[in-house]
């Protein structure tokens, strides 16, 4: 690997479906060290009876990242580069002009749009030209609800931009969609890597406002003038990452080959980097996702509900128990007797609950099981359950790929939760190895490095992750009961 002798400084907005960050990555000598410049909620609205993102409050934050960089000791700033969560759109009209804060994929507008638009263009096309899991709030079937609601707002609109692209073009005032990102619309050809018009159309969304689509690692241009007049800011250049917040963190390391990739936080998405799309009659049935992935790889995965389900059970928790943490509710989580309640992460009925305990309880009525009686029985039958559905979805990928993955790289936040990472070595009978937390990050810096020259691949920027942060390792410990569970859970599931 080239040694490295000048020192670049870049910064990474990782914007999440419940927080958002900005890391600082200082690059020298062949090292890489960050530093958290801020972090913030990223809260959903609720207006006019409907679910919306904050988009102008994340453009807040994001200004005010970038006017803190003098106090953090950044005198000159590289690039800058935005991945967030995907699927969610923002409509663009005259000079630019946001027409309306961005809809939340959980809204309840697409309630029901999926089945309509399989049933007229069938589930084989939509699968055959794009390749991507059948998820109810894919931006094809939000579009399709928009089209039969508020069909005049998309005809004034001038461009569709993804989340990222939007706050790119707020950046540098420069209008594209990055390839990444744009694989989770289901409205990208898996095979021309270009929009599918056709599809569209036959769906009944117009077309006119579709973007250019750029690589990730592509320079998008300098960052425009206003933002340029903050002394650290006067040559940084936007660069688009994998601007998908997933294919960020799998651009931070290198799965295939043995190993397969959990990028845990709200989401769990499980799968392996791959040289082509596998769009199979069972990557179908089994409702796999073919997303693009940095330097011309797929990311065959498919998307699991995560820590999404502690978060909304801790939210009810706490207005009876003020200050509970997630440390109390795993620290006593271990102490639960093992594989008492089972769930399915994925059910239907976890969608959207008023109340996650009781969607719960009343599933594990439904299923002829016990009720978690405590907040650290539940909490233990999520984590237990979320093990459990890595396993199903890894021999899946496995008869997918033809290979048997021997580890589990599990990255992001979901990665700090050891009790987690335990049960996933129980569960899967396979090595664990967790971290690092920050991956999404790091492989927004990492397709930055590659941008701007400072590395010649992917390959050796991987090698410089590689080398500043390391992974724990959690070995199979204890099988008992895990078998005989993992049988009951697969008459559970229903995806």
């Amino acid at each position: 690997m080239a040694t490295i002798q000048k020192e670049f400084t870049y910064l990474a907005i990782d914007l999440g479906a419940e927080s958002g960050r900005a890391i600082l990555g200082r690059l020298d000598s062949g090292r890489l060290s960050i530093e958290e410049v801020s972090r913030f909620p990223n809260q959903p609205v609720q207006y006019n009876g409907a679910l919306h993102w904050d988009a102008p409050r994340l453009w807040f934050e994001i200004t005010s990242a970038l006017r803190s960089l003098s106090q953090h000791g950044v005198s000159r700033l590289d690039a800058i580069g935005v991945d967030t969560w995907g699927v969610d759109y923002a409509l663009l009209g005259e000079k630019g002009a946001l027409i309306e804060n961005p809809f939340h994929y959980r809204d309840a507008r697409t309630a029901g749009v999926m089945e309509r638009v399989m049933k007229t263009l069938g589930r084989a096309k939509i699968y055959g030209i794009t390749g991507i899991q059948f998820l109810p709030f894919n931006t094809l079937y939000q579009l399709c609800a928009a089209a039969t609601e508020t069909p005049r707002t998309l005809a004034q609109a001038e461009h569709l931009l993804t989340m990222p692209d939007l706050f790119n073009f707020w950046l540098s005032g420069k209008i594209a969609c990055e390839y990444t990102n744009a694989s989770t619309t289901q409205f990208l050809d898996v095979r021309t890597r270009q929009w599918s018009r056709e599809l569209l159309g036959a769906a009944g969304v117009p077309t006119h406002f579709l973007s250019p689509i750029i690589e990730p690692g592509s320079v998008i241009g300098a960052v425009r003038p206003e933002i340029a007049a903050e002394p650290p800011l006067s040559k940084t250049v936007v660069i688009a990452p994998a601007c998908h917040d997933t294919g960020s963190a799998f651009a931070a390391v290198k799965s295939g080959d043995g190993v397969a990739l959990i990028s845990s936080g709200t989401w769990s998405l499980l799968g392996a980097e791959v040289g082509k799309a596998v769009v199979t009659e069972d990557a179908r049935r089994l409702n796999f996702t073919n997303e693009g992935g940095a330097c011309g790889t797929v990311r065959l995965l498919k998307n699991i509900t995560g820590m999404w389900l502690l978060e909304r059970c801790r939210q009810v928790w706490q207005t009876e128990v003020a200050g509970l943490s997630y440390t109390d509710l795993l620290a006593a989580a271990g102490e639960e007797k093992p594989l008492r309640h089972l769930l399915d992460p994925d059910d239907p009925a976890f969608r959207l609950p008023t109340n996650l305990p009781e969607a719960i309880a009343a599933f594990c009525a439904r299923t002829g099981q016990p009720t978690p009686p405590t907040p650290a029985a539940c909490t233990r039958a999520i984590l237990e359950s979320l093990a459990l559905k890595y396993r199903t979805v890894l021999e899946s990928l496995e008869g997918l790929v033809g290979t048997r993955f021997q580890a589990i790289r599990v990255v992001g936040g979901g990665s700090q939760n050891d009790l987690l990472n335990q049960f996933t070595a129980d569960a899967t009978g396979r090595r664990v190895l967790a971290g690092p937390a920050e991956a999404t990050a790091l492989g927004n810096l990492a397709m930055q490095m590659v941008g701007t020259g400072a590395v010649g691949s992917l390959a050796e920027a991987r090698e410089i992750l590689a080398a500043s942060f390391t992974p724990r390792i959690f070995e199979p410990e204890s099988r008992h009961g895990w078998e005989a569970a993992y049988q009951n859970f697969r008459g559970m599931i229903t995806s």
